[in-house]
Order: structure tokens, then sequence, then C-alpha cells
């Protein structure tokens, strides 16, 4: 059963850190880009940062540059998203996604809708506040 499960979100403050984390079972993450988008309340969806499994290469939105940084454990079955520097901006539930045979840049530029992922998560959320 194909399954992705994410954790780590919380209330932080501004300026703060999270860890992002989503674990991955039931498929072999080597075929597919993952990438993290989150959803804020009357906001559109936005991925933030993308990653080939397979070879590694990242993408990351303009907002989350130098902020966030996207990684995944040896056994390739987790990938994380530290989060740093935290902005109330970046207050919303962010869902971890994978699509097959796409590029990290091509899966970072899309919309985020049902159409642009093959799974998805159930989301955690983040908020900042202080």
């Amino acid at each position: 059963q194909v399954q992705l499960v994410e954790s780590g979100g919380g209330l932080v403050q501004p300026g703060g850190s999270l860890r992002l984390s989503c674990v991955a079972s039931g498929f072999n993450l080597d075929y597919y880009s993952i990438g993290w988008f989150r959803q804020a309340p009357e906001k559109e969806r936005e991925w933030v940062s993308c990653m080939n499994i397979r070879d590694s290469t990242t993408f990351y939105v303009d907002s989350v540059k130098g902020r966030f940084t996207i990684s995944k454990d040896n056994a390739k079955t987790m990938v994380y998203l530290q989060m740093n520097s935290l902005k109330p901006e970046d207050t919303a539930v962010y869902y971890c996604a994978v699509r097959s045979f796409i590029s990290v840049q091509d899966m970072c530029l899309s919309t985020a809708r049902e159409r642009d992922y093959d799974f998805k998560g159930q989301g955690t959320q983040v908020t900042v506040s202080s």
C-alpha cells in the first residue's frame, strides 16, 4: 500500500526552526521526484521544495531559498524539510507528495493541484506566531 506520512509540524515563534519528516512506504522512491507543498487558508497551494531521490537534485522556490533545506536519508525512505528563520507567512499545512518521471524544476513550478502529483500525505500543520 502506497503511503506518505508527514510529521514534525507545530507552533514556533518567528525566527524559529522546525524539521518536517515524510516517511514513504509501499513504493520505490528511486523513480520519483518528491516535494513539499503548502496550503494556507484562502491561498493557492504552493510548492516550496522538490528533490529527485536518485540524483539528489533539488529545487527551491524563491520565497524559501536560503531558509529551507530538503534532504533524504540513505535508505531513501524518509525525506526531510528543515525550515529555519521561519516567518508568519510560512504558516500553512505542509504536504509531501511524489510524482514519477518529472524533473524537480517542472514539479516545483507546477500548481500542486491533484493532477500535479501521484500521491500525497495527510499534511502537517506549521504555525509561525508570537
